[in-house]
């Protein structure tokens, strides 16, 4: 697919979801059963060309998140194709009545799910991402025209030739997955304004490639934006819960959007809690404010900045301020969340539905880990992206997601009245 133009390929993808929004929902599982069988069963040559990328990376100092992010091991290709199976599994959104009604004059009006046509998704260094896009796409009856970055190229390539191949075992059209294996800048520039051919854009990557489809996209959008997430333990948590919630949070995956890269605690518990949970992030960086660095040490933690804040480290990195009450906490996240994820631990009722209601983010938790943002944790079996905007969809991306709806009216000769 690489000698070509997008505009081929593109024509390519819009040839094929013309055919995709036509097919039953059993045809639809049963390809992306097949494409799941064929991925496992070619999990040797997927780890060959991933190691490639692996050693690209490592070979040019890529960082230690981005190298995580990059690596597949057996028991991650075939969790990507457990997802298919999930997605295949789950109801098929496309011709769902959303509502209907009957007017007045007879008419009977109906309001459907349908396909968004082609979906392009542009990514960086997350291969599964190609797997967990085609399948969602597949599902609601979209072609997905992909384009990831040049570090998982090769993972990429092995990935979309076996779903491909799974497709047409079952019938359906191999395009409904076209890779562009073109990764420079310009490529993706190309693709962020192929107004005839693409229905939504879903960028997937850090604050410059977000902020290139602001400034240059004429093709509609979705944001899915960074995951400056918080946790807040409130002065009424249970300490021991809350720091569990907090290691998990940090620590279990450091380098995805969910987790957490901001801690607030209430002044009344930090004495108690800072040092109850220090000693289980040793391998953690904090930066904090003067009450956090009094409680702990100016050695254990350094100098909060505002950008420390406001940054998403996808690191072993935590920003940590102590406040006064939870509406300094609310403040706090008002001021520098990013609408992803944000958390509070509490035994107070009200201080819950209080950070519920006030705070405004995709997802609101109480009591639990900001990790639980996700498809696959939400019951989607996979997610296309997380939507940190409002319009048309927030949060976690499932099937729903990549469906619009149309009108289906029906008259017996009514005509509208002069």
């Amino acid at each position: 697919m690489g000698a070509e133009s997008l505009t081929v390929l593109g024509a390519r993808a819009k040839k094929a979801s013309i055919v995709l929004a036509t097919l039953s929902t059993d045809v639809k599982n049963a390809a992306l059963t097949s494409a799941a069988d064929l991925l496992e069963s070619r999990i040797d040559s997927v780890l060959e060309a991933n190691a490639a990328d692996l050693l690209t990376a490592t070979e040019a100092g890529t960082g230690v998140g981005v190298v995580d992010r990059l690596r597949l091991t057996p028991a991650r290709v075939r969790a990507m194709a457990d997802g298919i199976r999930e997605v295949a599994a789950q109801p098929d959104p496309v011709g769902e009545i959303v509502d209907g009604w009957v007017m007045p004059n007879g008419l009977e009006v109906r309001r459907v799910r349908v396909p968004l046509g082609v979906v392009a998704i542009v990514y960086e260094n997350r291969p599964n991402v190609t797997s967990d896009a085609a399948s969602l796409c597949l599902k609601s009856g979209n072609a997905a025209l992909l384009r990831g970055s040049s570090g998982a190229l090769q993972s990429n390539v092995a990935i979309a030739e076996c779903l491909r191949h799974g497709y047409e075992k079952a019938g359906v059209p191999s395009d409904a997955l076209v890779l562009i294996e073109d990764t420079r800048h310009e490529a993706a520039r190309e693709l962020m304004r192929l107004d005839q051919i693409v229905d939504c854009l879903i960028p997937r990557g850090g604050p410059s490639l977000i902020e290139s489809i602001r400034e240059e996209a004429t093709v509609p959008y979705i944001i899915d934006g960074d995951g400056n997430c918080h946790v807040y333990v409130d002065r009424t948590a249970d300490l021991d819960m809350a720091r569990a919630i907090v290691v998990n949070a940090k620590t279990q995956r450091p380098s995805v959007c969910n987790a957490a890269e901001s801690l607030l605690v209430h002044r009344s518990i930090a004495s108690t809690f800072l040092p109850l949970l220090e000693a289980e992030l040793a391998e953690v960086e904090l930066r904090g404010d003067p009450e956090t660095r009094s409680i702990l040490g100016p050695d254990r933690v350094l100098d909060a900045t505002e950008d420390d804040y406001r940054r998403e480290f996808l690191d072993l990195i935590l920003s940590v301020r102590v406040v006064g009450s939870i509406d300094d906490a609310i403040e706090h996240i008002r001021r520098f969340g990013s609408g992803h994820t944000e958390a509070i631990v509490t035994n107070d009722i009200e201080a819950a539905r209080r950070f519920q209601h006030e705070v405004d983010a995709a997802a609101v938790v109480v009591n639990a880990s900001t990790r639980f943002t996700d498809g696959h944790e939400f019951g989607f079996g996979a997610e296309i992206g997380i939507s940190t905007q409002k319009l048309h969809a927030r949060g976690p991306m499932g099937l729903r997601e990549l469906t619009s709806a149309k009108y289906l009216v029906i008259g017996s000769g009514q005509v509208r009245p002069g």
